[in-house]
């Protein structure tokens, strides 16, 4: 006996559902993206159709009917064909009647969730994460705004209205917005390379990813050094967390692999160790100061903390250290551009040892190329942009090599 359902993906959320198919056979089951999304207050959980109160219900359930049609329709062919009916040949009959392995009617919505599933065991969840957080944001301005979205109509008028509902509507912030636009673009790109989409409107100079240079601090030598005589020890955790922040400071690694590192990635003063990020390895020679920490744990590593605690202990050890400095913070929300100060020491994480490591070798004078190789930056174009160095000390950096040059 085969049977056929329609259920929502997440039926009990407020936001919108993608619809699937449920085809039942011969003891196994068939699950298919319809790629159409609808609220689960239009859905009818009964009769597995959506509501007349429903925009556009009419020709959605007319859909919903063609797919079922079609899907009981293959079974039978092979049914009388003999064949072994298997969920794989199932969606391929199905795909290949709806001129879908062709991809000429595959919905954004459908191609874009596919392709999520199929790089799920290639990137990192975080990364998973942002991807379908930016699609569900979508499928909400969809619902918001009844407008249809697909390949052949993302375009400017889409780029502009969008911005305006993640400015207006979500209150996010422009890099926020950017990291949306950039998912969207990723998806519009695949599916470009893959012959799916012919819209290159998304590819025009004004469909741009949105972005704005964040205040990111970093930590001189003189205030490094500072966190480094702290006396710390009836704290044991900020002890802890306090130096391992330095081995950030004078490494250059991220959290991910400073919070990671084990004795047997030591030899010989050197640090031997393969990036998370970019499943690269580097070699870092032991700063004397990194050495001293070790001696403290018996030439072991301290403890690791979560992100999130190191990143709380840190403020406070900011406040031990006197990283009173005020530095005044950029941000534009809902298109205005906002001025705060705030106090260094309220800005410090992890990632600021990382960014003080590398801002401090470039003041040194150390090659740009040779950091790089530690920090893993691909263009000295990304690295300069990182590093926090100003105009006036990159005018003294330049005096300094005019100097020993003449010299």
């Amino acid at each position: 006996m085969a049977n056929v359902n329609f259920y929502l993906k997440t039926p009990n959320e407020k936001g919108n559902s993608l619809i699937y198919l449920f085809f039942s056979f011969d003891g196994k089951r068939l699950k298919y993206s319809t790629g159409e999304v609808i609220k689960s207050n239009f859905w009818n959980p009964d009769n597995q159709r959506v509501k007349k109160s429903y925009t556009g219900s009419m020709e959605l359930n007319e859909y919903l009917d063609k797919i079922e049609h079609d899907i009981k329709k293959i079974y039978r062919t092979l049914k009388t064909d003999n064949l072994n009916i298997t969920s794989e040949l199932l969606k391929e009959k199905l795909e290949s009647e709806s001129n879908k392995s062709q991809n000429s009617n595959k919905t954004f919505f459908q191609f874009a969730e596919e392709y999520i599933d199929s790089i799920v065991s290639l990137r990192k969840k975080g990364s998973i994460v942002a991807y379908r957080n930016a699609l569900k944001t979508l499928l909400e301005f969809k619902s918001l705004t009844k407008r249809r979205i697909d390949f052949d109509n993302i375009n400017l008028d889409f780029y502009y209205d969008y911005i305006n509902f993640l400015t207006e509507e979500k209150k996010f912030k422009v890099n926020t917005i950017g990291k949306h636009i950039k998912t969207i673009k990723t998806f519009l790109n695949e599916a470009t390379e893959r012959g799916i989409n012919k819209n290159l409107d998304f590819r025009n100079k004004r469909f741009k990813v949105l972005q704005e240079e964040i205040d990111s601090i970093y930590l001189n030598d003189e205030e490094i050094n500072q966190i480094f005589k702290l006396d710390l020890s009836l704290k044991v955790s900020l002890e802890k967390v306090r130096d391992l922040f330095l081995i950030g400071c004078w490494t250059g690694l991220r959290f991910s692999d400073f919070s990671q590192l084990k004795t047997e990635n030591i030899t010989n003063d050197r640090i031997k160790i393969k990036i998370q990020k970019t499943n690269k390895n580097v070699v870092i020679p032991v700063h004397p100061r990194v050495n001293e920490i070790l001696k403290r744990y018996n030439n072991n590593l301290p403890e690791a903390f979560s992100n999130q605690k190191m990143n709380k202990y840190l403020k406070e050890l900011g406040i031990k250290a006197e990283l009173n400095d005020l530095i005044e913070r950029t941000e534009f929300v809902n298109g205005k551009r906002n001025v705060t100060f705030i106090k260094k020491y309220e800005l410090l994480t992890t990632h600021t040892a990382r960014r003080s490591f590398a801002t401090n070798l470039f003041k040194q004078g150390f090659p740009s190329l040779s950091i790089m190789k530690i920090t893993g930056h691909k263009t000295e174009t990304a690295f300069i942009k990182y590093i926090k160095v100003t105009n006036e000390q990159s005018a003294d950096l330049l005096a300094k090599f005019w100097s020993q040059t003449i010299k």
